[in-house]
């Protein structure tokens, strides 16, 4: 790690001009992550020109300071001596961005999924850290950071290690998070406002989804699914889909759960989570998904049946294995 620290602050340092993002549908580690980059790199190079981009900005973290500055829109298509990418496994899932990240001298990915294709100039990819926020923080210079920086990679840490339960939740994630504390961080804000609390709409949609799930695998998987109609009839959005998953998950005896989320005819967004048995990763992966041992996702074609009878082979293949 220290000679990858080494030549991340080369490249940083030579940097004149700095762009920082993450994936499409940012969630709370790549937010948080992305975020803590762009402050603390504003704070340390005041003359360095440093851009953050989101392909939107969710209304829960619209609590981080600057976080209104970033760039949500790439028709500029300008030229960066530097791209940073934070939280993203492959250059496509940078979507709009991707045109920044090609145009750019030099590119860095940071990251922590263990399908991450290593596709920058520089990867700095720890699998077994809890989340993209930890990778970072072991980057900057502790003295560094403040409270503003603080309070983006706990954020980054809590979402993605699920408020510390996650089986990737280890001694240096605690470790670190209690350094972050004592900058100040407002914990309870933080978790509350971004990981339990949720509009009547998500309790909603929540709630349909709960009531139309299904017992598999002998009672050790549930599965369900967002239809488009379901969508427009709550008149929610992506965001408001956060959380079901692992609300899933959490049902008694369950080891697998998947969540389809209807995109296009004939077309899935496919969710999965385990607990003990089951690399789900290595499932996303045979249909060009990725993710982590115990959360990842892609994208499937085909009716909702046989989309989850494909999925569920393979699941009970590694559980009687």
């Amino acid at each position: 790690m220290n000679q990858l620290k080494k030549r991340f602050w080369q490249e940083v340092t030579a940097a004149n001009s700095i762009m920082i993002a993450g994936h499409i549908r940012p969630d709370g580690d790549c937010v948080g992550s992305c975020m803590a980059l762009y402050q603390y790199f504003s704070k340390v190079f005041p003359n360095k020109e440093i851009d953050v981009y989101f392909e939107s900005i969710p209304e829960q973290f619209g609590f981080l300071e600057s976080i209104q500055k970033s760039k949500t829109e790439c028709s500029d298509g300008k030229k960066y001596d530097l791209f940073v990418v934070a939280d993203s496994s492959d250059k496509e899932r940078l979507g709009d961005a991707k045109v920044y990240f090609e145009n750019s001298k030099k590119t860095i990915c940071v990251d922590h999924h263990i399908s991450n294709l290593n596709y920058a100039d520089l990867n700095i990819v720890e699998a077994n850290a809890s989340s993209t926020a930890e990778v970072i923080y072991q980057l900057l210079e502790e003295e560094k950071i403040d409270c503003e920086i603080a309070t983006a990679l706990y954020l980054g840490i809590i979402h993605d290690s699920g408020v510390f339960k996650y089986e990737s939740t280890s001694r240096k994630t605690m470790e670190i998070a209690g350094v972050l504390i004592e900058k100040g961080v407002d914990t309870a804000k933080v978790i509350d406002e971004t990981f339990y609390q949720k509009t009547y709409i998500q309790n909603q949609i929540l709630g349909r989804v709960l009531l139309e799930s299904m017992m598999v695998l002998e009672g050790k998987g549930i599965v369900s699914c967002v239809t488009q109609r379901m969508m427009e009839f709550f008149g929610a959005n992506s965001g408001d889909l956060d959380g079901i998953i692992e609300q899933l998950r959490l049902t008694k005896g369950v080891e697998v759960a998947i969540l389809l989320v209807e995109t296009g005819i004939l077309t899935y967004k496919v969710s999965m989570r385990s607990v003990k048995k089951v690399d789900v990763s290595e499932i996303a992966l045979k249909f060009g998904g990725g993710g982590h041992v115990r959360a990842a996702g892609c994208t499937m074609t085909g009716t909702f049946h046989d989309v989850i009878n494909t999925l569920l082979g393979y699941c009970e293949i590694q559980m009687n294995a």
